[in-house]
């Protein structure tokens, strides 16, 4: 069962999205659901020593999982599939934004800041193909992002923030260095942001 449920994980995982405990009952553990606890820790064990994988329970209330890689990565360099390289600089890109202002941003201030960018919502983009279904599909279902509807606005108007992958994954340290770069600035620059990373 612990060879087949680390089969079943590396597979979800191809396509980042969180892994709910009913799927690994249902198409794994099954009838050895009473050795759930064991199986997931023995199975997150070997993720762990073969794989340098850690898996991660992301919802309690209703229990979901993710992997993130724990092999040692240099500064604000991330380990990632080729073609996933290009999203993962987009979506490396919006955290950093939604962190330098402070944490969560409307959908209208992120569309404005990709706009700048030279990205833009419902227009095709050579390399990221349909930027919206990218950001508010694909990074949302990752649990990169998350979205809260804002309460009162017509049209409805969301917040981005990041999501518990994210947390997990990316340095807040790694995020300030980086733009601390590209701005030519000293991280404590932006106090806020450097007491939090």
């Amino acid at each position: 069962q612990v060879s087949e449920l680390v089969q079943f994980l590396l597979v979800k995982d191809q396509k980042k999205i969180p892994i709910k405990r009913a799927d690994m009952l249902k198409s794994v553990i099954g009838e050895y659901k009473d050795a759930y606890s064991e199986i997931v820790n023995k199975a997150g064990r070997t993720l762990q020593e073969v794989f340098g994988l850690q898996l991660v329970e992301i919802d309690s209330k209703r229990p979901t999982y993710i992997l993130i890689n724990n092999l040692p990565h240099a500064e604000g360099k991330y380990l990632c599939r080729n073609k996933e390289k290009e999203k993962m600089g987009l979506l490396l890109v919006i955290l950093s934004f939604i962190f330098m202002k402070g944490n969560s941003v409307k959908d209208s201030a992120l569309w404005e800041f990709l706009h700048l960018l030279a990205v833009y919502p419902g227009k095709p983009h050579c390399t990221f193909g349909d930027v919206q279904k990218l950001v508010t599909g694909e990074f949302v279902r990752q649990k990169y992002l998350e979205t809260t509807p804002i309460p009162l606005t017509d049209p409805p108007e969301f917040k981005y923030q990041w999501g518990p992958r994210a947390e997990k994954e990316i340095s807040k340290k790694d995020v300030l260095n980086s733009v601390a770069k590209i701005q030519g600035k000293n991280p404590t620059f932006w106090a806020s942001q450097y007491s939090e990373a």
